[in-house]
């Protein structure tokens, strides 16, 4: 181990160990400017600069955990209310004095995507405690009616006393959109009134927002533009599902900001988060020829793999640099937890493809009672997780596959929300360094209108269809007479999925070839 490597952040109980990455001698000092540049980007960034010019709009998610680092006593004010209300509203909750018509909230429905989803998910299973959690936490994180069905099965009678919170920006998105219609049927069909069990949060004015006025919901909460969705954990998106399961928002946020503090050093080589992006730059040739596996050694964090992938990969998955060169940057991410991957992927880490580097996260606290032996030699189960961490990292490094390890003493909100900060500031300082925008989501965007057109395309073939009743046609006479001949490809996979959606009104009539399968409306 090679102790300038290796950084203690004693009062934090954090440590970081970059001596597995295997540095080139004179590497981390050659990144000395780009990373000095970064830091004083983001420093701007914290100030207040544009960071997304075709937005015009600043990106802000510092602020909420330190205030007083807003530009302006608007923003100030407004995180503050925000935290206030955020509370006030769970205490109320928690005490009774804010329940549904069949009294006081037993359960709690999430209805969002992405970070307004994966954020809750993973915070709400790291740190929440089955038997003494004030409220049980179910998610409509996609637009997947079997999902849906199993998770209101999941809430079963309790549906009553379900409170819903309904979280989109735009109140536009179609996934959150779908959920929460479908939350008012499900309440709908069991005589319940959602408005009377729902809360938003939503951008002042956005289309959830009116709704949410129109229809009397109990409450609303802001989102602001200059808070990312992937950033958005120590926002109300994230707090207030973390209040009203019980757990403790002020220490979550106190992790944050005291992780924010580290890592805005300007002493680079004590800085984790600054330590990290040079890692990841050597590590993938600054161009993501490498990809990043979460290896996390406690079942508590067995999501935070998946909470990574859209923090790093939808903020460093970028066609474009800051000059417009095409330059097709990102990091992929993927990872379960330890030691569950010593019997899954790890054989291939070890002795496949050579195409990662991982990322060990290490929790040294084994749990809150006393251990029983396990072996003869007295042994413990912690001991035993504690064994196969080091010995897959030695196993990984005699292969030449390189690595990081983070160290946290315990799990505590503490902990946790300085794990969201480190990486949160990490990647951008690797944007900056490789030069692109970690801020903007244009691929995201381009899904979206794609979709769209998809059910256009949708619309019009149903209708024609049931036009043309009792007259048999194939995908490809049906997308000629829509207008639509070169979505041929669209209209088959969507005249098959009416066939098996709605058999009451569509029949395939299958050919030799499926290609040529015809398809009727009744």
């Amino acid at each position: 181990m090679k102790t300038n490597l290796y950084l203690a952040f004693k009062d934090s109980n954090f440590w970081a160990d970059l001596s597995f990455v295997d540095f080139p001698e004179g590497y981390i000092e050659s990144m000395a400017g780009s990373i000095k540049g970064a830091l004083v980007a983001m420093q701007e960034l914290e100030g207040g600069a544009l960071a997304n010019p075709d937005e015009n709009r600043m990106v802000g998610h510092y602020w909420l955990r330190d205030p007083e680092l807003a530009p302006s006593d608007e923003i100030r004010n407004a995180i503050k209310d925000t935290l206030e209300k955020t509370k006030n509203l769970a205490s109320r909750v928690h005490e009774g004095a804010l329940k549904s018509p069949a009294g006081s909230f037993t359960d709690l429905l999430i209805i969002g995507i992405g970070g307004s989803a994966l954020g809750p998910q993973f915070v709400g299973r790291a740190l929440g405690q089955p038997k003494t959690n004030k409220l049980a936490l179910h998610f409509f994180d996609n637009t997947d009616p079997d999902g849906i069905d199993l998770t209101l099965a999941e809430i079963g009678e309790r549906l009553g006393t379900t409170l819903a919170i309904v979280i989109s920006k735009s109140g536009g998105t179609p996934e959150t959109r779908n959920g929460m219609l479908e939350a008012e049927n499900a309440f709908a069909q069991n005589g319940l009134d959602f408005s009377k069990q729902a809360i938003a949060i939503t951008g002042e004015g956005s289309k959830l927002h009116q709704h949410a006025i129109s229809k009397g919901w109990l409450d609303f909460l802001p989102m602001w533009d200059w808070v990312g969705g992937r950033t958005s954990q120590t926002a109300a998106v994230g707090l207030l599902p973390a209040a009203l399961q019980g757990i403790d928002v002020d220490a979550f946020l106190k992790g944050a900001k005291d992780m924010d503090k580290l890592t805005r050093m300007n002493d680079f080589r004590s800085n984790p988060a600054a330590m990290l992006a040079i890692a990841w730059h050597y590590l993938t040739d600054g161009k993501g020829s490498r990809d990043m596996v979460i290896l996390p050694y406690k079942d508590r964090l067995d999501l935070f793999a998946k909470y990574l992938q859209q923090l790093v990969m939808e903020s460093l998955g970028k066609e474009k640099d800051l000059e417009g060169n095409t330059v097709h940057q990102g990091i992929a991410v993927y990872g379960n937890k330890g030691s569950t991957d010593q019997h899954a992927y790890v054989q291939q880490l070890r002795e496949g493809v050579p195409n990662f580097f991982a990322t060990f996260i290490e929790v040294l606290k084994h749990r809150e009672t006393a251990s029983p032996p396990v072996d003869d030699n007295g042994m413990t189960s912690g001991e035993f997780l504690h064994g196969f961490f080091l010995g897959t990292r030695d196993a990984l490094h005699e292969k030449g596959r390189k690595s990081i390890t983070l160290t946290i003493q315990e799990i505590t909100p503490a902990s946790i929300g300085g794990l969201i900060a480190l990486f949160e500031r990490a990647v951008g300082l690797y944007a900056s360094l490789i030069g692109i925008n970690a801020y903007h989501q244009p691929g995201v965007e381009a899904g979206k209108q794609a979709a769209a057109s998809v059910l256009e395309v949708r619309k019009a073939v149903r209708e024609h269809l049931l036009a043309q009743k009792g007259e048999a046609m194939t995908a490809r006479q049906a997308s000629q007479e829509i207008g639509f001949s070169d979505k041929v490809g669209w209209v088959f996979k969507i005249l098959e999925n009416l066939a098996v959606n709605k058999p009451e009104s569509f029949e395939r009539i299958s050919e030799e070839n499926p290609l040529d399968d015809q398809f009727i409306a009744h």
